[in-house]
């Protein structure tokens, strides 16, 4: 048995080199002529691949399935990641529902108590996104309300949760909106945290500038911009964004309206607010009455004096 086992292994070492030996020749051989960079080769490149290839389907067939098992189970594995992320963030926003319903009947209860009364002529009308006019000079939306729905120049637009800009031309039934990222677009707004009041520019980005502040030291990022009702353009107190700095370290608004999807927006009825044109009562009391003028005296006469006299002399008598 031994001998057998010497005997085959001699004959079969020496065919295991020859045709390690040839596969390495052949591989030789495909590479010197794939890398040949003449008409000819390329020619016969073409010819070989269009035989050898087709017959290789078969052998592809496995490979090709094991590698879309593969990606399915990454996908699968991302799925599976998602769905915990959004489970987690589900519960995140479960817990903020719940202190916003708090706060909103505190609020309501707080509002009741004060006896606080609200402009009754702040409602609004929702129009629909009819049309997109955007472009490198012009930032604009079209809705599907105008002057037949009591639409007027000026008023503010908002798609739910922050204020995406104002009215700027009144058609019969359509109306453009220049959104505050226009270059025109010059808002006024305040940092509550703060108190410092600034303009937002538009400039064809998602997120304007803010500039003309008192005080930029003291604005932090993540500040909340709210409008500041100044020069009667806006009520005051829409939410416009949060604070944000640059690469270049200017002081920037990242809006919180969502401008990748304008679909329905809130046009809020405002016709401005009542001017104060009376001076207050403590700045400028009124003018106290003159006093009533005293009857002049007139001097004595003598016979006046000598009954004085008479009359201090009978008393000391």
């Amino acid at each position: 048995m031994a001998r057998d086992r010497a005997q085959t292994e001699d004959f079969t070492g020496p065919l295991r080199r020859l045709l390690a030996a040839i596969v390495v020749i052949l591989l030789l051989a495909v590479f010197v002529v794939w890398r040949i960079d003449s008409p000819r080769v390329e020619r016969f490149r073409a010819q070989v691949v269009d035989h050898v290839l087709p017959s290789f389907e078969w052998a592809m067939v496995p490979i090709t399935a094991s590698v879309n098992l593969l990606r399915d189970f990454q996908s699968y594995q991302a799925l599976h990641a998602q769905n915990q992320e959004l489970k987690r963030e589900l519960q995140t926003m479960k817990k903020w529902k719940e202190a916003a319903v708090q706060l909103s009947q505190e609020n309501a209860r707080l509002l009741d108590l004060n006896q606080v009364r609200l402009d009754p002529r702040l409602t609004f009308i929702t129009g629909v996104v009819m049309a997109d006019s955007g472009s490198p000079f012009r930032q604009s939306v079209v809705l599907n309300i105008g002057a037949r729905d009591g639409i007027l120049d000026g008023w503010a637009a908002m798609d739910g949760l922050g204020l995406v800009g104002r009215i700027s031309g009144v058609g019969r039934s359509t109306a453009r909106v220049i959104l505050l990222t226009d270059p025109s677009s010059r808002i006024p707004v305040t940092v509550p945290s703060s108190g410092q009041n600034g303009l937002l520019v538009g400039d064809n980005t998602r997120a304007p500038a803010l500039d003309f502040l008192e005080s930029p030291d003291i604005v932090r990022p993540g500040d909340r911009v709210v409008t500041s009702g100044d020069g009667l353009v806006f009520p005051a107190g829409l939410l416009v964004g949060e604070v944000a700095i640059d690469a270049g370290g200017r002081m920037r608004v990242r809006l919180a309206a969502n401008y990748e999807r304008l679909e329905f927006l809130r046009v809020l009825r405002h016709h401005g607010q009542e001017r104060i044109v009376d001076p207050g009562r403590l700045i400028l009391p009124e003018a106290l009455p003159e006093p009533p003028a005293q009857p002049a005296t007139q001097p004595a006469t003598p016979l006046e004096l000598g009954q004085r006299d008479t009359a201090t002399e009978g008393g000391d008598g």
